[in-house]
């Protein structure tokens, strides 16, 4: 008798599970790094499907970002942290005195763990400490703050957070203090990602489709990715290994704005929610 009511109790809380809908969070990532990546950001969260944008607080757009999502006052906006400055015809500075994480010219290292292509030149390969992280990530989160007071979470440009357990550990204690702290593990987010090939946009506006046809009821996703416009500025924009850095961001664009992958997320009762949503679930 005991064994059975075990069962009735797991097939009860299945059938609620089944009952909920699909949460997914789309999430676009490095707002500040380009003119062009601003507008696309932009307009991906009006006119299509994004609805948490991730500001890089150094970078040489930030100006811009800030004064556009003044202009947006209700998308939700995160701070996404950064120790590395990847591009090869832009850089961007630490904001603080921080000399573990600078180069030769005072710029971040391109690269956070060891690449090929950039020998010596990752913050890994370097004497970073830890006490030069902690400083930056300050600057980072008070200026974002200040300049965007809204800001519901931070988040890892290129994994920066992860560089260690220390480095790990020492971003949760500083998103607590900010006030500024939504862990992804402890709300069950499920990364999602492209499912099949997506070189191009109508290879990506399928794969996403296809994704979305793979979520499953009850539970919650977060698909992130980088808008950008094709325009001359972001064909300016790489580095070694990533060349088609525009066409490539183009595309995540025309999926994000596309009509059809509007009506999969409507055909299939997907709620589209944000970073600060998941704190009221």
């Amino acid at each position: 008798m005991k064994k059975l009511l075990i069962v009735c109790c797991v097939l009860t809380l299945s059938a609620a599970e089944a009952q909920q809908p699909i949460r997914l969070i789309i999430r676009g990532d490095d707002m500040g790094y380009a003119h062009s990546g601003n507008q696309a950001i932009i307009k991906t969260y009006k006119e299509g499907i994004e609805k948490s944008i991730e500001v890089i607080v150094p970078s040489p757009w930030f100006p811009e970002a800030v004064k556009l999502l003044q202009e947006n006052p209700n998308v939700d906006v995160g701070i996404h942290l950064a120790i590395t400055s990847e591009w090869d015809n832009e850089k961007w500075r630490p904001l603080s005195d921080c000399p573990s994480l600078k180069d030769e010219n005072g710029y971040f290292f391109p690269m956070l763990f060891p690449n090929k292509n950039y020998p010596g030149r990752s913050v890994k390969e370097n004497k970073w400490t830890l006490a030069d992280i902690e400083k930056e990530f300050r600057s980072q989160i008070e200026l974002g703050l200040k300049r965007i007071p809204r800001v519901s979470h931070i988040s890892s440009h290129m994994g920066c957070t992860d560089l260690n357990d220390s480095v790990t550990a020492l971003t949760k204690r500083l998103a607590k203090e900010y006030h500024i702290d939504i862990d992804l593990k402890e709300k069950a987010v499920i990364p999602a990602s492209y499912d099949g090939p997506h070189a191009t946009s109508t290879e990506k506006i399928q794969s996403f489709i296809n994704m979305l046809n793979k979520l499953e009821p009850g539970k919650t996703y977060l698909f992130v990715d980088h808008p950008g416009l094709l325009s001359p500025e972001l064909e300016a924009i790489h580095h070694i290994g990533y060349e088609n850095v525009a066409a490539d961001r183009q595309g995540v664009v025309d999926t994000w704005t596309n009509e059809k992958v509007k009506e999969a997320i409507k055909k299939k009762g997907i709620r589209l929610i944000s970073y600060k949503d998941l704190s009221e679930l």
